[in-house]
């Protein structure tokens, strides 16, 4: 070997030690696992002179190789163990390049990595321990015949990222734990809050996607009576995700789990035959997958979904961690229906009471009126009472324990009391118009009886004589009140007539609820026949 040759040697050698240095130097100072994956490829691409340089990790399951971090490709690649030239080099654990990689046997192409834009190939093991972490290729634009120096060179370069990629993962881990502990301990505490089941369940979602560094987390709850399974909560899709049709149970991923308790990992969706909707996971750009069930001892209340963008992207530990959350979700839904349970018992025993009490005041106030009515007449009041309470207690068994459609009501209530009072020689038409117009329980059962006893005096004295007539019932909703109005077409009132003074019994007790229950007022007006007004003040109803 000449003197030129070997100062060119010792040079070359000399530029192949600094770039070592200088490669070392720079992804020991980075810390997470994308900040040093990128510096590796940058530097490794920058000092070889390379036009790309590529890091494949291998997935959880070790099944595939997945590109994390690249100077020259598409993003979005995956090759199977052993697949391609960079496979190949992580399968053997040794080096493989060709000068021209398109015609090599080996040679796997990935369009979506627009890799038919290099001529060259590169590709050595990453390992540390004996243990392969993937693999590191290098590529050129123009063909290029690799050196023993460069295969060397990479391949030191290569033992240097291995190192520096087990730290950056231990680092990441610890970080991911330490995130896991603060997010469970968020998670007590929010279950803990008074929150309502709803945001709850919202809160939780949210917890999950962040925890997970997940694309999309929902959740489903089983409804055993229609056996489906119906989206409760979403993030970030929120509503859009919650809007949709519900899911069979035993139907697609999330069904099955709801049917067996048997959790499922999905690593891609688009090639599952069992997913209900690619379009969704496209649209959304979904994956891969992990769906959990909500168990509280034998039997199963729902579904916990994460979504990730790419495939195969669930490990084992992600799913026992989504696990754990899940148990905890299952009895934070079993404590919170307890609880409403609870309330719900102690609000109906509370409406009994109250209802009973109100009876018992109306009873009173007949026993003691002037009057000997016969005790069919008593029975024949009490019982229009007593369905003009059970109007209003029957929609609010329907729709929830908060408020009632007064319209709905009143149409009920109108109905059966002219039902219960009507005269066979009586041709009556019934008309029940208006809003919709929401009322909580209370005011609402007191504006049921006031309807109840105008109705009740309307079919006493209106037609007394005659064989047709037309009874209307309606309720006005104004900026400022509700407005009740009950008119017929009968034989008006007497001249002088005042409803603040009148000594009829059905008027007082009207009187009485419209004044002291609803804050309101109740007005006496002419028109075909007989037509009473009450005006409810909103603020009574909270409005």
């Amino acid at each position: 070997m000449t003197r030129q040759q070997l100062e060119n040697l010792l040079r070359r050698k000399s530029a192949e030690i600094a770039a070592l240095r200088e490669i070392s130097r720079t992804i020991s100072q980075a810390h997470d696992l994308d900040t040093t994956l990128t510096t590796i490829t940058r530097k490794t691409a920058e000092v070889m002179g390379m036009d790309s340089c590529s890091v494949y990790l291998l997935d959880p399951q070790g099944e595939y190789l997945v590109l994390r971090a690249t100077t020259g490709l598409a993003p979005e690649a995956r090759l199977r163990l052993g697949e391609g030239l960079t496979g190949w080099a992580a399968l053997h654990e040794q080096p493989a390049w060709s000068s021209d990689a398109p015609s090599d046997p080996r040679f796997v192409l990935l369009p979506e990595t627009e890799e038919l834009r290099f001529q060259s190939l590169l590709a050595v093991p990453l390992t540390v321990g004996g243990r392969v972490l993937g693999a590191m290729n290098v590529q050129t634009r123009t063909t290029h015949e690799f050196t023993e120096d460069e295969v060397e060179l990479v391949s030191m370069i290569a033992d240097l990222a291995g190192g520096a990629i087990e730290k950056a993962t231990l680092h990441d881990h610890m970080r991911r734990q330490i995130r896991e502990l603060s997010t469970l301990a968020e998670l007590s505490q929010t279950l803990a809050s008074p929150l309502y089941l709803e945001q709850v369940l919202q809160v939780i979602v949210q917890m999950a996607a962040r925890m997970l560094e997940a694309r999309l987390c929902s959740l489903l709850l089983v409804d055993e009576t229609a056996g489906l399974l119906r989206p409760a909560a979403a993030h970030p899709a929120g509503e859009a995700y919650t809007e949709r049709a519900p899911i069979p149970l035993g139907a697609g991923i999330a069904g099955r789990v709801a049917q067996t308790g048997e959790r499922e990992v999905v690593p891609d969706l688009l090639a599952e035959p069992r997913f209900s909707d690619p379009e969704f996971a496209s649209r959304e750009e979904l994956r891969s997958m992990v769906s959990v069930p909500l168990r509280v001892r034998d039997r199963i209340i729902g579904v916990l979904n994460c979504y990730r963008g790419q495939p195969a992207a669930f490990s084992p530990a992600d799913v026992n961690l989504l696990t754990t959350l899940a148990t905890q979700t299952a009895l934070a839904i079993e404590n919170a229906n307890l609880v409403m349970r609870s309330a719900v018992v102690r609000e109906m025993h509370h409406r009994v009471k109250n209802n009973l009490q109100t009876i018992a005041m109306l009873l009173r106030l007949q026993l003691a009126d002037g009057r000997e009515p016969s005790g069919r007449e008593v029975l024949t009041e009490t019982i229009n009472r007593v369905l003009g309470i059970a109007a209003v207690h029957e929609i609010l068994s329907l729709e929830g324990f908060r408020t009632v459609n007064l319209r709905e009501v009143l149409d009920r209530l109108t109905h059966a009391v002219v039902a219960n009072m009507r005269r066979p020689d009586l041709d009556l038409e019934v008309s029940v118009q208006g809003d919709d117009v929401y009322f909580p329980s209370q005011p609402a059962t007191s504006a049921a009886l006031v309807a109840t006893e105008l109705v009740q005096n309307a079919l006493e004295h209106a037609f007394r004589g005659r064989t047709r007539g037309r009874l209307w019932v309606r309720l006005v909703d104004t900026a400022s009140h509700v407005v009740l109005e009950v008119e017929d077409d009968g034989t008006g009132l007497p001249e002088g007539f005042d409803p603040e003074t009148c000594s009829d019994l059905g008027l007082r007790i009207a009187r009485t609820l419209v004044r002291e229950d609803l804050k309101g007022e109740l007005l006496a007006c002419g028109g075909l026949g007989a037509r009473f007004v009450v005006r409810i003040p909103k603020e009574v109803l909270g409005a």
